[in-house]
């Protein structure tokens, strides 16, 4: 580290410092002085940091307007909305979220009880109560939950000028002005203006003149992940959502989408870890073992039929017992290999890469990696066995059952996945331990019914 990247370190430490120590003296000039400088975010992080005493403080030194700009920016954990806004008193706590973004503000009560939603919904101010009720009824992870209504659209019909005046008139509550949308008489979206285009344009130009009729919209009921998407292929700053009607509604912020593709990534890794869900970082034991207990469960049932399994080739370990060192080796193998090819399938289908003509394509590439893994580990396991033990038949027996295991992992890890994908079922939730333990299954019914099939010849 640098001098220069010390000092500036020290000073951040200072600023804080300062600012617990003016929350502390009750110095109220001082506090908002030195605060309200930093940027959005420092006060964010400083908020969430301080105890509940300073933070007891800090609603009677800022306004609710003031902390509805750190609610906004902070990166607060769903479950500790409710923790926060206990501490407020309950009118400054409504105004504060009347004073967010619509989507932000829906965002933050749906994760309160029905109860204090209507509360907070009674005592805020009726216009912005009723644009967050009118986006609450949406269903969840569609673009309708996720979008706001501060957006500015103008007539088709009208000028530049009069487009600009409406623009500055609305643009201190719109969360993006950007792009403008355009509308016809009876509301429909028709076309979209960059402020860009309205800044080199003549006063006197009409709309229609300068818009892009080529819009591309997401319906209300897309799913968020649709929605995300398809602003990452375009590459918008937000994106209009229309009804079937053509209608717009709202819009989606890059912003929003976001915090969706983080949400998506987090529920996607979750599932192929078997853990119910990974959105927040678990503070007690109990809670990280209730999210981790009901995937063991499953997959311990599935161990006993494993272990049932060996039970009914027993007669066959016995007479051979060397064959029993080998099979946590075999079932390893598969289980890898079957999870490698599930990470393949499920990130293709999560990135559409996989269209539908090309499935069969997809399984027939993983049968032949399939072949060629399976072959290069059965021969170099072959010949370790045989420097080892000196066994040449189990030696060929061990390389077989991983030559086959391999394979059948293989076209399970991608089948699987595909074909829940193809049944509308996450294919997320064919969750890498899932696969495993299924692929050890296989593997040992493989590695002794080939023991069982030849042992005469062991």
């Amino acid at each position: 580290m640098t001098n220069q990247q010390e000092e500036m370190k020290n000073e951040i430490v200072l600023d804080v410092d300062n600012l617990r120590e003016s929350l502390s003296n009750e110095d109220i000039h001082s506090f908002r002085q030195e605060y309200l400088a930093l940027h959005p975010y420092d006060r964010a992080i400083f908020y969430e940091k301080v105890d509940v005493k300073l933070r007891e403080l800090m609603y009677f030194y800022l306004s609710p307007k003031e902390l509805a700009e750190i609610f906004e920016t902070s990166e607060i954990e769903e479950d500790e909305y409710k923790e926060f806004l206990q501490e407020m008193d309950t009118t400054y706590a409504a105004e504060m979220i009347s004073y967010m973004f619509v989507d932000n503000a829906v965002d933050v009560l749906k994760e309160l009880d029905k109860a204090q939603v209507v509360s907070y919904l009674t005592l805020m101010d009726k216009e912005a109560a009723a644009q967050i009720k009118a986006l609450l009824h949406y269903e969840e992870y569609t673009a309708g939950s996720i979008m706001t209504t501060e957006f500015v659209t103008v007539s088709e019909n009208s000028t530049v000028r009069s487009a600009m005046t409406i623009l500055r008139s609305e643009a201190p509550s719109a969360e993006t002005i950007y792009y403008v949308f355009v509308v016809d008489d009876h509301h429909r979206l028709t076309g979209v203006v960059s402020l860009r285009d309205l800044i080199i344009a003549y006063e006197d130009t009409l709309i229609r003149d300068i818009m892009n009729d080529r819009i591309v919209s997401v319906l209300v009921s897309d799913d968020q992940e649709d929605v995300a998407r398809t602003i990452q292929d375009y590459n918008f700053l937000a994106v209009p959502v229309v009804d079937f009607q053509q209608h717009i509604l709202g819009i989606i912020t890059v912003d929003d989408i976001i915090d969706v593709i983080d949400e998506e990534a987090s529920d996607d890794y979750s599932k192929l870890a078997g853990v119910s869900t990974m959105d927040t970082f678990d503070k007690n034991s109990f809670s990280a073992a209730k999210k981790r207990i009901p995937w063991l469960i499953i997959l311990l049932v599935l161990g006993m039929l494993t272990a049932n399994l060996i039970d009914l080739f027993t007669e066959t370990i016995s007479q051979v017992a060397l064959l029993a060192a080998f099979i946590p080796l075999i079932a390893g193998t598969a289980g890898n290999s079957g999870t490698q090819a599930l990470a393949v399938a499920v990130r293709g289908i999560a990135t559409r890469d996989i269209e539908d003509e090309s499935k069969f394509k997809l399984l027939l590439r993983e049968a032949g990696t399939g072949i060629i893994t399976g072959l290069v580990c059965s021969i170099f396991v072959v010949g370790l066995i045989f420097v080892w033990k000196h066994e040449f038949i189990i030696a060929l027996l061990v390389g077989a059952a991983i030559l086959v295991s391999i394979f059948v992992a293989t076209i399970s890890g991608s089948f699987i996945p595909l074909f829940m994908h193809k049944m509308k079922v996450d294919p997320a939730v064919a969750s890498g331990p899932f696969i495993t333990t299924l692929n050890d299954v296989i593997s040992i019914i493989i590695y002794l019914g080939l023991a069982t099939a030849f042992i005469n010849s062991l």
